[in-house]
């Protein structure tokens, strides 16, 4: 047996001779050269952490930013506009499930194009569909048959619209609970009411615009003792069941002929208004001065087009602020193809009107129609949405002008969101035609 070191026994041999405790070594190492040169040893804190393998890990920022959607609170445009989707569904397939390709196939629409995947999107968020725009299938919610089919009664169908477009929505339920059984304010009360809500303020005008149209849509927003009302949706149904018909029915109305002029409308400098990006092209029936043509333009021009764009931060130019009434000049052309958009005002069918705005279609630029209700929307264009003015009466128009104004900022919204995506008649004949302009 080997000797054992007297120096590190720590108390004497027990009885039997058999156990030691050895005294725990504490002296620190002797210092040579390589020692003396190595710098302390890191404290604890300091010392990098090293992965499975060995090597140094990377340290990670301690507070690392992380990126976050925030989904908005309202479906980005209105409902009827997203009944597209539903209305197919239920024509095409019988409201049964359909594949995504296959119905998108039936609406001669590309099921990947961006305005495709927003029209899925918003089918959803209205409840009106199930299934994303990666999905196989699309099919019909409940809510959605009702909506969509011929057999049920017209206070089921406006139950189940009012439940979809107004009350599953929390912001435009929340408006309509606020001001319902009273005068609508102006918008920027409604504006103001939602940031105290919560809601962001950079959102709260489009969220307005969209309420006050789809209110209208399903009725609860009505023209009553010359002003807009939100009424409620039990008053509609009862109105319903002793008329025997839905609401929306629309009654002929009259031509309006104005006894008055309205102010000039604002000259622009066409030095400033040819920076396309700004320029909105305002396609109307001018006529001489004094005509009813254009009392009727200048009265469109300022009280609805004008306020309507203000927070799009465009120039509206109309045809005689650069050339002679009648006349249409290569300057005329030049703002039709180039400018960001157009709006094209239908009524009286005005034969340069349609000129103008064929050279537009042809273009697949952003366009937003609108019409006299006493007008006919003509065959040719009546797949397009067309926004229509109630001019039968001083007392049915002024009321109503907020309500309209809040039409046009909802369209003029959903086409420069997506100007790629413009559909006219002429799309299908688009590439031919760029193709053959060089």
């Amino acid at each position: 047996m080997a000797e054992i070191d007297n120096s590190i026994l720590d108390g004497q041999p027990q009885a039997n001779g058999s156990e030691v405790k050895l005294k725990k070594l504490k002296a620190a190492p002797k210092k040579t050269a390589s020692t003396s040169n190595k710098a302390s040893a890191p404290k604890k804190s300091e010392v990098k952490p090293t992965n499975k393998g060995g090597k140094t890990a990377k340290k990670e920022p301690q507070e690392k930013e992380k990126r976050i959607k925030v989904q908005r609170s309202f479906p980005a445009t209105t409902f009827e506009n997203s009944l597209e989707i539903a209305n197919a569904i239920q024509k095409f397939a019988a409201g049964q499930r359909v594949r995504r390709l296959t119905l998108f196939d039936y609406l001669g629409k590309s099921p990947d194009s961006g305005l495709s995947r927003q029209l899925i999107t918003n089918s959803a968020r209205y409840n009106l569909t199930t299934g994303g725009y990666q999905a196989e299938f699309i099919e019909l919610t409940e809510e959605g048959k009702l909506v969509t089919s011929s057999e049920v009664s017209d206070s089921e169908k406006i139950t189940a619209e009012f439940k979809l477009a107004i009350q599953s929505i929390k912001p435009f339920n929340s408006i309509y609970e606020q001001y319902k059984n009273s005068k609508l304010p102006s918008p920027n009360v409604i504006k103001d009411f939602l940031v105290d809500g919560g809601y962001l303020l950079n959102e709260v005008s489009e969220c307005v615009d969209t309420f006050i149209v789809n209110a209208k849509y399903i009725g609860v927003l009505k023209l009553l003792s010359g002003t807009e009302r939100l009424v409620p949706i039990e008053s509609i149904l009862e109105e319903l069941s002793k008329n025997g018909h839905s609401v929306r029915v629309i009654e002929k109305s009259s031509d309006l002929v104005p006894t008055s002029n309205v102010a000039n409308p604002v000259i622009v400098d066409l030095k400033s208004a040819t920076t396309w990006d700004t320029t909105c092209f305002y396609i109307t029936p001018i006529g001489e001065d004094g005509s009813e043509h254009r009392q009727h333009s200048d009265l469109f021009l300022e009280s609805i087009v004008v306020p309507a764009l203000q927070e799009f931060n465009l120039t509206v130019v109309r045809a005689d602020q650069i050339g002679k009434p009648g006349m249409i000049t290569s300057q005329i052309i030049e703002h039709i193809i180039k400018s960001k958009l157009v709006i094209a005002d239908l009524s009286f069918h005005n034969p340069n009107v349609f000129y103008e705005i064929a050279i537009r279609h042809a273009c697949r630029m952003p366009t937003v129609q609108i019409i006299r209700k006493s007008d006919r929307i003509p065959f040719d264009l009546t797949q397009i949405r067309t926004i229509q003015i109630d001019t039968s009466s001083i007392y049915s128009l002024v009321p109503q002008i907020e309500v309209y104004k809040s039409y046009i900022a909802v369209q003029v919204r959903s086409a420069l969101a997506n100007p790629e995506s413009v559909d006219t008649p002429m799309s299908p004949f688009y590439s031919a035609i760029k193709e053959a302009l060089g």
